[in-house]
């Protein structure tokens, strides 16, 4: 026999979770007349009696993830003096999270969504970063909001990785004497840019020990000191050009520069 049954979805939030789950249940109740009626961003005791005096006159069941406990409570009250069915979706699970790390929960709505928000962002900077790597797509340094320079083997790569996963989009590109940098490099802020320098000694090491891992055992002017000379005064130079800030990444962990990185976006308001 079928049954028609109302469904209240309600929350102090935008109730996605209520409703994927509840979704989820009807699948298994086929040939049954089910209707859903969400009641998201619930805030006050009128709004919740709005939706106790609508199930009181139907067959209903009130679903709700509510996370403020003085709505919930006057929820789970109100219910049970209307004798309607209410049911709490969210706070078994939440119990059982607050006795394992032994706190108590945040009880703020919304939560969900800024991790969402903070995921989506995370993901898109990263594939910023891979996009504009190495000076690739130099249109997009405009659309970055950092762009690192600076000779080969400074880490440019793995920092503008590790920045992104901080949900900053960050650009590379290499300055090398042979090639001009893109135009765009000089038509966006200096403040937006990161100048990488690092010692003729340290980066000698670093490019021999990158042609021994290649197999590359002869003598390469990739790797020669005059050579690095060259380039490092070739990228100073373009660096005093654009007029960014420079951070000497010879004895540093990805880690330590990226924190000089993050302090100095973070003092000079997102490099705006």
């Amino acid at each position: 026999m079928t049954k028609q049954i109302t469904v209240y979805i309600v929350s102090d939030s935008a109730g996605e979770s209520a409703d994927l789950m509840i979704k989820t249940v009807m699948s298994q109740f086929t040939g049954q007349d089910i209707i859903m009626k969400h009641f998201s961003y619930v805030q006050n005791q009128q709004e919740m009696n709005n939706v106790i005096t609508l199930a009181k006159y139907n067959p209903s069941i009130i679903a709700y993830t509510i996370v403020t406990p003085t709505l919930k409570h006057y929820l789970d009250q109100r219910a049970e003096e209307e004798g309607i069915t209410a049911v709490d979706m969210m706070n078994p699970l939440m119990g059982v999270f607050s006795q394992k790390f032994q706190m108590e929960p945040t009880c703020e709505p919304g939560q969900i969504r800024k991790l969402d928000e903070d995921y989506f962002k995370r993901i898109e900077a990263i594939e910023f970063a891979v996009k504009y790597d190495d000076g690739q797509e130099a249109r997009g340094l405009n659309q970055a909001d950092l762009v690192l320079v600076g000779v080969s083997r400074t880490s440019k790569t793995p920092l503008s990785m590790y920045l992104a996963n901080k949900k900053i989009k960050t650009a590379n590109v290499p300055l090398i004497p042979e090639i001009p940098p893109p135009p765009e490099l000089f038509s966006i802020p200096g403040i937006k840019c990161i100048g990488l320098i690092i010692t003729p000694e340290k980066l000698n090491d670093i490019r021999k020990e990158r042609l021994k891992n290649l197999g590359l055992t002869g003598p390469a002017n990739y790797a020669s000191l005059n050579r690095i000379l060259t380039e490092l005064e070739y990228a100073q130079n373009i660096m005093k050009r654009i007029g960014c800030p420079i951070i000497d990444v010879s004895n540093k962990a990805i880690e330590e520069t990226a924190d000089i990185i993050l302090d100095l976006y973070n003092k000079r308001g997102s490099f705006a």
